[in-house]
Protein backbone atom coordinates (compact mmCIF):
# COMPACT_ATOMS: atom_id res chain seq x y z
CA UNK A 1 0.00 0.00 0.00
CA UNK A 2 1.27 3.43 -0.83
CA UNK A 3 1.56 5.16 2.55
CA UNK A 4 2.16 8.54 0.94
CA UNK A 5 -1.33 8.58 -0.59
CA UNK A 6 -3.44 11.51 0.52
CA UNK A 7 -6.65 9.51 0.97
CA UNK A 8 -5.46 6.27 2.47
CA UNK A 9 -7.69 4.49 5.00
CA UNK A 10 -5.97 5.93 8.05
CA UNK A 11 -6.32 8.88 10.43
CA UNK A 12 -4.68 11.55 8.28
CA UNK A 13 -5.53 15.26 8.27
CA UNK A 14 -7.15 14.90 4.85
CA UNK A 15 -9.39 11.99 5.84
CA UNK A 16 -10.38 13.67 9.10
CA UNK A 17 -11.22 16.89 7.25
CA UNK A 18 -13.29 14.98 4.69
CA UNK A 19 -15.10 13.13 7.47
CA UNK A 20 -15.97 16.37 9.28
CA UNK A 21 -17.00 18.00 6.00
CA UNK A 22 -19.13 14.95 5.23
CA UNK A 23 -20.94 15.25 8.56
CA UNK A 24 -21.52 18.96 7.96
CA UNK A 25 -22.82 18.56 4.40
CA UNK A 26 -24.79 15.32 4.72
CA UNK A 27 -24.36 13.03 7.71
CA UNK A 28 -24.30 9.70 5.75
CA UNK A 29 -21.23 10.99 3.91
CA UNK A 30 -19.52 11.52 7.24
CA UNK A 31 -20.35 7.97 8.30
CA UNK A 32 -19.13 6.65 4.95
CA UNK A 33 -15.80 8.42 5.43
CA UNK A 34 -15.56 7.12 9.00
CA UNK A 35 -16.20 3.58 7.73
CA UNK A 36 -13.51 4.05 5.09
CA UNK A 37 -11.04 5.21 7.73
CA UNK A 38 -11.81 2.31 10.05
CA UNK A 39 -12.38 -0.53 7.57
CA UNK A 40 -10.64 0.63 4.38
CA UNK A 41 -7.82 -1.89 4.59
CA UNK A 42 -10.30 -4.73 4.96
CA UNK A 43 -12.37 -3.56 1.97
CA UNK A 44 -9.61 -4.50 -0.49
CA UNK A 45 -9.39 -8.01 0.98
CA UNK A 46 -13.19 -8.30 1.07
CA UNK A 47 -13.47 -7.23 -2.56
CA UNK A 48 -10.80 -9.72 -3.62
CA UNK A 49 -12.53 -12.54 -1.71
CA UNK A 50 -15.92 -11.70 -3.21
CA UNK A 51 -14.46 -11.52 -6.73
CA UNK A 52 -12.70 -14.87 -6.28
CA UNK A 53 -15.88 -16.54 -5.03
CA UNK A 54 -18.09 -15.15 -7.80
CA UNK A 55 -15.51 -16.03 -10.44
CA UNK A 56 -15.47 -19.58 -9.11
CA UNK A 57 -19.25 -19.74 -9.01
CA UNK A 58 -19.71 -18.48 -12.58
CA UNK A 59 -16.74 -20.33 -14.05
CA UNK A 60 -18.81 -23.48 -14.32
CA UNK A 61 -21.56 -21.71 -16.26
CA UNK A 62 -19.46 -21.10 -19.35
CA UNK A 63 -17.87 -24.53 -19.32
CA UNK A 64 -21.10 -26.51 -19.31
CA UNK A 65 -23.33 -24.22 -21.34
CA UNK A 66 -22.76 -25.84 -24.74
CA UNK A 67 -22.88 -29.38 -23.38
CA UNK A 68 -26.34 -29.03 -21.83
CA UNK A 69 -27.89 -26.78 -24.42
CA UNK A 70 -28.43 -29.50 -27.02
CA UNK A 71 -28.90 -32.49 -24.73
CA UNK A 72 -31.88 -31.08 -22.81
CA UNK A 73 -35.02 -33.03 -23.61
CA UNK A 74 -38.64 -32.25 -22.78
CA UNK A 75 -39.88 -35.72 -23.75
CA UNK A 76 -41.69 -34.38 -26.84
CA UNK A 77 -39.59 -35.43 -29.83
CA UNK A 78 -41.22 -33.00 -32.26
CA UNK A 79 -40.69 -30.06 -29.92
CA UNK A 80 -37.10 -31.11 -29.20
CA UNK A 81 -36.35 -31.35 -32.94
CA UNK A 82 -37.88 -27.92 -33.58
CA UNK A 83 -36.01 -26.46 -30.61
CA UNK A 84 -32.69 -27.94 -31.77
CA UNK A 85 -33.24 -26.57 -35.30
CA UNK A 86 -34.10 -23.11 -33.95
CA UNK A 87 -31.05 -23.08 -31.69
CA UNK A 88 -28.83 -24.03 -34.63
CA UNK A 89 -30.41 -21.31 -36.76
CA UNK A 90 -29.86 -18.73 -34.02
CA UNK A 91 -26.26 -19.87 -33.64
CA UNK A 92 -25.71 -19.39 -37.38
CA UNK A 93 -27.26 -15.91 -37.17
CA UNK A 94 -25.00 -15.07 -34.24
CA UNK A 95 -21.94 -16.20 -36.23
CA UNK A 96 -23.05 -14.07 -39.19
CA UNK A 97 -23.51 -11.05 -36.94
CA UNK A 98 -20.08 -11.63 -35.37
CA UNK A 99 -18.52 -11.80 -38.84
CA UNK A 100 -20.33 -8.63 -39.92
CA UNK A 101 -19.17 -6.84 -36.77
CA UNK A 102 -15.57 -7.92 -37.41
CA UNK A 103 -15.82 -6.69 -41.02
CA UNK A 104 -17.24 -3.36 -39.90
CA UNK A 105 -14.54 -2.99 -37.25
CA UNK A 106 -11.90 -3.60 -39.92
CA UNK A 107 -13.61 -1.09 -42.24
CA UNK A 108 -13.81 1.55 -39.49
CA UNK A 109 -10.17 0.94 -38.57
CA UNK A 110 -9.13 1.39 -42.23
CA UNK A 111 -11.27 4.53 -42.47
CA UNK A 112 -9.58 6.01 -39.39
CA UNK A 113 -6.17 5.08 -40.76
CA UNK A 114 -6.96 6.76 -44.08
CA UNK A 115 -8.23 9.88 -42.31
CA UNK A 116 -5.13 10.00 -40.11
CA UNK A 117 -2.91 9.57 -43.19
CA UNK A 118 -4.75 12.38 -44.98
CA UNK A 119 -4.36 14.71 -41.99
CA UNK A 120 -0.67 13.83 -41.69
CA UNK A 121 -0.09 14.43 -45.41
CA UNK A 122 -1.89 17.80 -45.20
CA UNK A 123 0.24 18.75 -42.18
CA UNK A 124 3.45 17.82 -44.01
CA UNK A 125 2.42 19.78 -47.13
CA UNK A 126 1.62 22.87 -45.04
CA UNK A 127 4.83 22.51 -43.08
CA UNK A 128 6.93 22.12 -46.20
CA UNK A 129 5.24 25.10 -47.86
CA UNK A 130 5.94 27.26 -44.81
CA UNK A 131 9.60 26.16 -44.80
CA UNK A 132 9.92 26.92 -48.55
CA UNK A 133 8.46 30.39 -48.06
CA UNK A 134 10.85 31.11 -45.21
CA UNK A 135 13.92 30.03 -47.23
CA UNK A 136 13.10 31.74 -50.50
CA UNK A 137 11.44 28.82 -52.19
CA UNK A 138 13.92 25.99 -51.57
CA UNK A 139 12.99 23.20 -49.20
CA UNK A 140 15.24 22.73 -46.22
CA UNK A 141 16.63 19.62 -44.63
CA UNK A 142 15.26 18.65 -41.27
CA UNK A 143 17.88 19.13 -38.63
CA UNK A 144 17.90 16.95 -35.57
CA UNK A 145 18.80 18.58 -32.28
Amino acid sequence: MNQSALLRPDWTPATIALMVLGFVVFWPLGFAMLAYILFGERLREFKRDVNDKTDGMFAGCGRHRNRYRHSYSTGNVAFDDWRRAELERLEQERRKLDEMRAEFDAYARELRRAKDQEEFDRFMRERNSVKRNDNGGSPTEFQTP
